[in-house]
Order: C-alpha cells, then sequence, then structure tokens
C-alpha cells in the first residue's frame, strides 16, 4: 500500500521555461508529451495504479515569478473528473486528492482565499512554497492562513531546503522557521516537504520529534540514501510520510523499492509509505 503526498500535475502550459528543460532532463526524452497523456480524467488514475499508489496528493501552484502557475480550478476539475472514474477490480485504488497553493503575494485575503476552496472546490490541503514566494515560513502575513487552516482542519506541506530553479531563494527554506509556527498553530499539521535537502536534515529530524504536529516528507530524496541522511530515522517512524515529487521524480516505483529493501522494520516501513499519511489525510486505504 502507498500515499503520495506530492504529486505535481502542472501541464506544460502551466510552467516556466526553465522548469519545462530541468523535467526534461529528469527523463528519457519527450517527457512533456508522456505527461500531457497522464493528466488526463480517464488515465490519470490508472497511471497512479500501475505505480501501486493507492492515494495521491495533486499540488496546485501560486509562484508566478519563479516557477509558474498551476491553477486551482483546473486541479479541482482534474481531481473530480478522475475520482469519478470506475474504480478497478482490486478496489478504489489511485484516488486523488486536492491541495491548494495560496501566495501572500497574489491573494488579499489568504483566510478566506482557503476556506473557499475547501467548502466549494473540495480542496482538503495546501502547499507553501516559501523559497519561490519569496517569504520565511514564520511570516506574519501567513499567520491568518494557519490559523484558517488549523480552524478547518487541514494540513500544510510545506517546501523545505534547497530548488534547483532560477528565481528560487534558498534562505526561505530553512525549517527552523517552522518552529515558530508548530509552537503558535499547535493543531496544524505540518509535513516538511524534502525534509530540509541537504542542508537541514538534522534540523528536520529535531523539528519532528520535538513537535507533535510536525511531520518529515521524503520527496526528491533518494530511498536508498535515507539512513546516509538520517542514521536514526526508525526512531521518527511515527513522523515520516512518503512523497515523490512526480514528474521531477519520474521513477515512482524506484524510490518505492529502495524504502523497501532498506534495513527497517516492517512496521517502520509501513508507516512511512502509507500509515501515517492515512491518518494525516483521513482515508482509509484498505477499502
Amino acid at each position: 500500500m502507498l500515499i503520495d503526498v506530492h504529486v505535481h500535475v502542472s501541464r506544460r502550459e502551466h510552467e516556466r521555461p526553465w522548469v519545462l528543460e530541468f523535467i526534461e532532463s529528469q527523463s528519457d526524452g519527450n517527457v512533456w508529451a508522456k505527461i500531457d497523456r497522464v493528466l488526463t480524467p480517464t488515465t490519470f488514475r490508472p497511471f497512479l495504479q500501475e505505480n501501486g499508489i493507492d492515494w495521491a496528493v495533486a499540488l496546485a501552484e501560486d509562484s508566478p515569478a519563479t516557477v509558474g502557475v498551476t491553477p486551482h480550478e483546473y486541479v479541482a476539475d482534474l481531481c473530480a473528473k478522475a475520482n469519478a472514474q470506475p474504480d478497478p477490480a482490486t478496489g478504489a485504488r489511485g484516488k486523488i486528492i486536492p491541495f491548494a497553493s495560496l501566495n501572500p503575494f497574489t491573494v488579499n485575503d489568504l483566510a478566506l482565499e482557503l476556506e473557499k476552496l475547501v467548502k466549494e472546490f473540495g480542496f482538503r490541503g495546501f502547499k507553501a512554497y516559501p523559497v519561490y514566494q519569496h517569504h520565511y515560513m514564520n511570516d506574519i502575513r501567513m499567520y491568518p492562513l494557519y490559523a484558517k487552516a488549523q480552524e478547518l482542519g487541514v494540513p500544510m506541506l510545506v517546501h523545505t531546503g534547497s530548488s534547483v530553479f532560477k528565481g528560487a531563494r534558498i534562505k526561505y527554506g530553512d525549517p527552523l522557521h517552522l518552529d515558530d509556527v508548530a509552537i503558535d498553530f499547535p493543531n496544524l499539521t505540518i509535513m516538511m516537504a524534502h525534509s530540509g535537502r541537504p542542508f537541514w536534515y538534522e534540523q528536520a529530524f529535531w523539528l519532528a520529534r520535538q513537535h507533535k504536529n510536525v511531520y518529515m516528507e521524503l520527496s526528491g530524496l533518494p530511498g536508498k540514501k535515507l539512513l546516509e541522511y538520517f542514521p536514526e530515522l526508525e526512531r521518527n517512524a511515527d513522523k515520516i510520510v512518503y512523497g515523490s515529487d512526480w514528474p521531477g521524480n519520474p521513477h515512482i516505483r524506484r524510490n518505492v523499492d529502495a524504502i523497501l529493501g532498506l534495513p527497517l522494520k516492517d512496521e517502520t516501513k509501513e508507516k512511512i509509505l502509507w500509515k501515517n499519511a492515512e491518518k494525516i489525510l483521513g482515508v482509509d486505504v484498505r477499502s
């Protein structure tokens, strides 16, 4: 069983040119034609199912100056239409959960917008992009958004660590700024995308142990190197979730198999790959 909390559903028209070039460089060629074929209401769920994914989080994005804009309307429509497709004989696998993106420089009322997206469009969380939107995670402008998310009971995924994309400001990726957020919003679930790669692995590990509402998330990290980055990973077994960062990481199954091959307890692997995320997202992968 597998829950992927980090899937990008941007089409080529949503991305800045340097993002298109990077994604192309990570593949064996013609990747955007493949992405276009995958990201349709009838083909997206079968793609997820082929990769063993029971539930996936699909990400909107509002970072026009750096990577691009993947509109909420498009993400909501794709998820709704894909989820309406018939389930395979193996059950309701490959279901998709939409996550919003709210930029403090383009949205006047972050809290009001999140409430509308959750209540009217079916979004069940949001991703913060501080390195692309150029704000610290504990920026006071973000606090109304965090307060509303806590009130609504929806989780936050937040980019931590580095980025290869033009215009990114890496200083905003330091996860230590989440210490304030975790304390000020103790009932807001926070998932640290990329777990602070590569500068702040220790900080991310500590934050997840220190705060009951903070989790590490593994997107963009080679599965076979996790114990090199986090030698005591098993101590945080209850506080780690899996993300692929597809299509930035086009080989979803390869990375999952690498995690399954690590010398960890079977229970730890299950928690990382689906059990922890199942609780956060409020889904049931066994239904």
